[in-house]
């Protein structure tokens, strides 16, 4: 199915947003983070086209009229990217806002991590997000209206964590890629801004972090505000970001995180 696309309403190509609503793509976008990333858009009044490969999940989207697209994708190839950006220009004339957040993370011993299992995660975590940066800034430099990119990081590309290795390391360097990616293209109008979220109950987080009552104290007892997050938090920010109101912030990451970067010490736990 890579590369297909499920449009909901199928008879509106060439449809043309209003002028005052964004259109924004979302790479991740059916489940976690990028779905409440696509939600909270589709709620401000944006056309999204949102990008992933789990089928059922963006068919789970629901119906949003006329401004929503599925498009069934692999990221971390060139070609599947490029056909989400060329969707967006295609239906709706221009694209304004891309958000680079699918990604991938797996604990495991840093031992036995498989130079596969290094090429995968960075694949995802780091390359689509370059080749996202590229294939957007194209399209938006040929708009001629600027545009806004956001990559979703973590907070583990700055602290260290050996278990999530794969994951830590591909964020260390997406933090970078924001950086060199904002000088690059400043000159063209586009900011490009991250997004380095704390813990958040996403299903990711779920399966891979909080899987213990163990692991949960550990997690809490290093966020000062004595609770994980919620997706709906981090698409908050990103809508900040996207806005007029941010319109001076680009080449830096937002922390949220609960307090967790500031802290230096443990804070107790409730059992």
């Amino acid at each position: 199915m890579r590369g297909s696309m499920t449009i909901r309403n199928s008879e509106t190509s060439g449809l043309v947003p209003s002028p005052h609503s964004k259109v924004v793509i979302v790479t991740g976008g059916a489940r976690g983070l990028g779905r409440a990333c696509v939600e909270r858009f589709l709620n401000d009044g944006a056309t999204v086209v949102a990008v992933d490969l789990d089928e059922a999940s963006l068919a789970d989207l629901g119906s949003s009229a006329d401004r929503l697209r599925t498009v069934i994708a692999d990221v971390s190839k060139r070609a599947d990217v490029q056909l989400a950006v060329d969707i967006a220009v295609r239906e709706f004339g221009r694209l304004d806002v891309m958000i680079n957040n699918a990604g991938i993370v797996r604990s495991q011993d840093f031992l036995t991590v498989s130079e596969d299992d290094f090429d995968r995660a960075l694949g995802v975590n780091l390359k689509e997000p370059f080749l996202g940066v590229q294939a957007a800034a194209r399209a938006m430099i040929a708009g001629g209206n600027g545009g806004v990119i956001i990559n979703m990081s973590s907070i583990n590309a700055i602290l260290g964590n050996p278990s999530i290795a794969t994951y830590a390391i591909s964020k260390g360097g997406l933090n970078q890629l924001t950086v060199t990616a904002a000088l690059a293209l400043a000159p063209h109008g586009i900011r490009v801004v991250g997004i380095g979220p704390g813990t958040i109950l996403t299903d990711m987080v779920a399966k891979s972090i909080m899987t213990s009552d163990e692991a949960r104290h550990s997690i809490l007892s290093r966020t000062p505000m004595g609770r994980c997050g919620d997706p709906s938090e981090i698409a908050s920010v990103a809508a900040f970001l996207a806005s007029k109101d941010a319109s001076y912030i680009t080449g830096q990451t937002i922390y949220p995180d609960g307090g967790r970067l500031v802290l230096n010490y443990t804070v107790p736990v409730a059992s």
